[in-house]
């Protein structure tokens, strides 16, 4: 049981960073693909839907800080909290990725169309990043109750 926690403890070490690089891979997949979409249907615009691909990518250096701040010596009695916090915030920030990804895709799909919201869309993509900011805050302020080893 010792060794199961010991491990469970390094999983949530690196797990934010882990699963935070998942979901920006697959956030930014999906709007790249819409910025490609959206380049073969416009003649203008085109740095902007890149750029806006490119917003699901701040998820993964929320968790490589996070994963730092858990890094630590993993013994029993620290194990459980950095499991805890390091896997709950990891899924948090991969979720908010992937849906930002979809906004984000979104925003390029309604402004290719309509050129003057492109400022107005992107707005739903940054309530959900406030959303991954929150995961990260909460992670960063839990941690320090965690003990070292």
């Amino acid at each position: 049981m010792t060794d199961l926690m010991i491990v469970l403890g390094w999983i949530g070490i690196y797990a934010p960073m882990a699963l935070g690089a998942v979901g920006s891979v697959i956030g930014c997949a999906v709007a790249g693909q819409a910025a490609i979409g959206a380049m073969l249907d416009t003649e203008t615009g085109h740095g902007r839907y890149v750029g806006l691909s490119a917003m699901p990518s701040s998820q993964v250096i929320y968790g490589i800080v996070v994963m730092f701040t858990l890094n630590r010596a993993v013994s029993v009695d620290n194990a459980g909290g950095l499991f805890a916090v390091g896997v709950l915030a990891g899924v948090a920030l991969l979720y908010c990725t992937v849906y930002q990804g979809q906004c984000c895709a979104s925003a390029i799909h309604a402004s290719k169309a309509k050129p003057e919201i492109f400022g107005l869309s992107i707005v739903p993509a940054a309530i959900v990043e406030g959303f991954a900011v929150f995961a990260f805050i909460f992670a960063l302020v839990i941690s320090g109750g965690i003990p070292n080893a």
